[in-house]
């Protein structure tokens, strides 16, 4: 949209000022600012354990288009992916990890939030979101909870649904004409749920499992990270074994629970092994070698050792 020229007086004269014209969606936009995460991830995929069909599936959409264009001469990428599966296996993980690899911008928003929070203006709502990821490019719109958005055939029937629909697709069928560079990735634990109009727009759909063993072992790995613990490899595979089952976020509860283990050792203990250097190590209260302190009476906080993880700390119910 092109300035407006107004004359505008300046002392004696009359000079000629350029005015910006103004977005129609501004408002909106700021808007939803609060209600979209806008960040440039720094997520890797190595960082995603499995998944590696879905991660091959999603370079075919931008990453290989932008470093080998010379490759999709003759066919067009992939511009709408869904990602289905149980709840808690990494959908927004990975959808972080490609956005890293591409270097680009991600726009992740919640459609629960949407349609609670923007029933007055559903046709702009959608227009400016890709707008926004258009105005970023290389972007991913990422929609979690797509099925909260529309549901199935008895969500449509009243008029906010019926056009919050009809713009959705409006702006999705868009993506042939004037795209390049912006994909749009949804989420949905229940992907039975969705109109079917939704589901032909995600021309690929991507499902994505529960985590084999191989991954579960590399999940453990990935959260207790460089944290100090006796585990050994044994260790490691004892646990990928008896998670069987378990989803990401599962895995991700228990070691989140088991690294404050330490520190319930540390509060609970009252008696501490004095180490010649002067370090405090937190002991049963049965140890004759302890020393009766507590946590807050401790002479010097900065010299405690925490105790260390271990597998039986690992608690593998989530």
């Amino acid at each position: 949209m092109k300035n407006k020229k107004t004359v505008v007086p300046v002392g004696d004269e009359e000079v000629e000022k350029e005015e910006e014209s103004k977005d129609p969606n501004s408002e909106l936009k700021e808007n939803l600012y609060p209600e979209i995460a806008i960040e440039k991830p720094n997520v890797k995929w190595e960082d995603v354990a499995g998944l590696e069909k879905a991660k091959d599936f999603l370079k075919e959409a931008l990453i290989l288009p932008n470093k080998f264009p010379q490759l999709y001469l003759d066919k067009m990428p992939w511009r709408a992916i869904l990602l289905y599966g149980p709840p808690g296996t990494g959908k927004s993980s990975l959808a972080k990890a490609y956005v890293s690899e591409l270097q680009g911008t991600f726009f992740s928003v919640s459609s629960s939030d949407l349609r609670s929070k923007w029933v007055g203006q559903p046709g702009r709502l959608f227009r400016s979101l890709f707008e926004m990821g258009k105005a970023s490019r290389p972007a991913v719109i990422f929609i979690d909870e797509i099925d909260s958005l529309y549901g199935n055939h008895e969500s449509y029937d009243n008029s906010f649904s019926r056009r919050l629909l009809t713009e959705f697709l409006v702006q999705m069928d868009g993506l042939n004409k004037d795209a390049t560079g912006l994909l749009v990735l949804g989420a949905t634990n229940t992907p039975w749920e969705l109109y079917r109009s939704i589901k032909r727009r995600f021309y690929k759909r991507i499902y994505i499992p529960l985590p084999k063993k191989s991954a579960r072992k590399k999940m453990f790995e990935l959260h207790l990270s460089d944290t100090p613990s006796s585990l050994t490899e044994e260790d490691l595979e004892i646990l990928a074994k008896h998670t069987e089952g378990y989803s990401g976020s599962d895995i991700s509860s228990i070691v989140k629970d088991a690294l404050m283990e330490p520190t319930r050792k540390c509060q609970a203990a009252t008696r501490f092994i004095v180490t010649e250097e002067g370090y405090y190590i937190p002991t049963a209260q049965s140890d004759p070698r302890g020393q009766p302190f507590t946590l807050f009476t401790l002479p010097d906080p900065t010299k405690l050792i925490a105790p260390l993880i271990s597998l039986v700390k690992l608690n593998t119910k989530p």
